[in-house]
């Protein structure tokens, strides 16, 4: 089925994870029925090992999953992957060291089929940042600027669907906030459908329109909580009562999941 015009919606029914070994089965995510509304941007947050990255590598078709179906627009994820319509960024830039900051973003385009132009890159490297150093190695970049770099090298595509596991989370805390407030912009402004996972519940609140939160595993969504916080995000959000009252919301459902998981889920994370 083609993709419906605008951005692609997601729809999850009844996906669920369970991985089998020595040890027997290890259930990573429960059967969840999920609806993403396109064009907007949700946080997957949850304690660690609880299911996030798996969830979102099953919706990008990196992981297949044992029971259930994803579907993007209409279109399975292998459908949207094959013409370029969605893009996975991880918290590794990935970067290869022997090729130039351009050359690293047009590699994407290359992959996906499609003609590389020099200046149009160079106009998204200065929108994340980068003017000025596309012809600069990665080894000579600092760890936000190559991180600049990798989320440049997802959106070169234009893909309707950005998905991101802890994009920001291998720089430091001040790289962090100001990635955190500069990128969701540009993403923002192209109406892409966009998922990232974080531990951040700062990050998850700065940048999205919607938190869900997850349980230990096996992952269920223990709260839906809808930001509704004014776009663009302001300098200084963080720190208004709207802010502070959206973030302990999600930490109090964070504290809620593993109580409710007793300690076979805290011996899970």
């Amino acid at each position: 089925m083609p993709a419906e015009p605008g951005p692609p919606g997601i729809r999850c029914e009844g996906i669920a994870k369970r991985f089998e070994g020595p040890a027997g089965t290890l259930e990573a995510v429960a059967p969840l029925d999920l609806d993403f509304a396109g064009g907007r941007t949700t946080a997957l947050v949850g304690p660690s090992g609880c299911g996030k990255s798996t969830l979102l590598r099953m919706i990008a078709g990196l992981e297949a999953p044992s029971a259930g179906t994803v579907r993007i627009g209409g279109e399975t994820p292998a459908e949207v992957r094959t013409r370029a319509g969605l893009a996975v960024g991880f918290q590794d830039p990935s970067l290869l060291p022997w090729r130039t900051v351009q050359g690293n973003v047009a590699l994407a385009l290359k992959l996906a089929r499609r003609r590389a132009d020099p200046k149009a890159i160079e106009r998204l490297l200065t929108l994340v940042g980068l003017e000025g150093f596309g012809t600069t190695r990665p080894g000579a970049l600092s760890g936000g600027m190559r991180q600049r770099a990798a989320i440049a090298r997802c959106l070169v595509t234009e893909p309707e669907l950005l998905l991101l596991d802890e994009p920001f989370g291998a720089v430091d805390e001040l790289t962090r906030r100001q990635l955190a407030h500069d990128l969701p912009r540009l993403w923002e402004a192209r109406g892409t459908t966009t998922l990232f996972v974080t531990h951040s519940v700062t990050e998850a609140v700065l940048i999205s329109d919607r938190v869900l939160v997850l349980s230990p595993r096996p992952a269920r969504v223990v709260a839906d909580i809808p930001v509704t916080l004014e776009r663009p995000r302001a300098e200084g959000v963080e720190l208004t009562p709207a802010f502070a009252e959206l973030a302990e919301a999600v930490s109090a459902a964070l504290a809620r999941g593993a109580a409710e998981a007793g300690p076979k889920g805290l011996a899970a994370q």
